[in-house]
């Protein structure tokens, strides 16, 4: 008697965990310690590690040089950054400059969040080179800082142009 037998099958398919438990195991705790931390920070069961503002307070660090600019968006995309105590302007960043990319981007993320609060931009920002040589600068509407040194020493000289001299410490 003649049986017809099905034929094998094209790929096998197994069920098997290829990826070993332990390691499984070791990123579930990380990712569950990244919760709790993260919650005790928020909380405020835990303090804050090297906020710049706290951390230049405590050592004294006073401004070097200090900058009030407004932000303005021309009509063809331009951003026109103007002195806010004379209305003299700084620099025209032009919409297809890559370092006019950081400014406009930095600039974006301010004026998104004056959305959210429904602040206009009567009140100016306010650019900072610290005496340790940080620089920062700081939505005087809003009250939040952005530490321009965290975007690499080209998108920090790009900021350092529009203090009036214009260089670090």
């Amino acid at each position: 008697m003649s049986h017809t037998s099905s034929p094998p099958p094209l790929h096998a398919h197994s069920h098997e965990n290829t990826v070993p438990r332990p390691a499984l195991f070791m990123a579930g705790t990380l990712v569950v310690l990244s919760l709790v931390l993260t919650a005790a920070v928020t909380f405020g069961f835990m303090e804050r590690e090297a906020v710049p503002q706290v951390e230049r307070a405590k050592a004294s660090v006073s401004a070097a040089e200090v900058r009030t600019l407004r932000f303005e968006d021309a009509p063809n995309g331009d951003v026109r950054v103007n002195d806010a105590t004379n209305n003299e302007l700084i620099l025209l960043v032009q919409s297809d400059t890559q370092s006019g990319g950081f400014i406009r981007g930095v600039m974006r993320g301010m004026a998104r969040e004056r959305r959210l609060y429904g602040i206009g931009q009567e009140l100016p920002f306010e650019l900072t080179l610290w005496q340790d040589g940080s620089l920062s600068l700081n939505d005087l509407a809003t009250g939040r800082d952005i530490e321009l040194g965290g975007f690499g020493s080209d998108n920090r000289a790009v900021f350092i142009r529009l203090l009036k001299n214009g260089e670090a410490l």
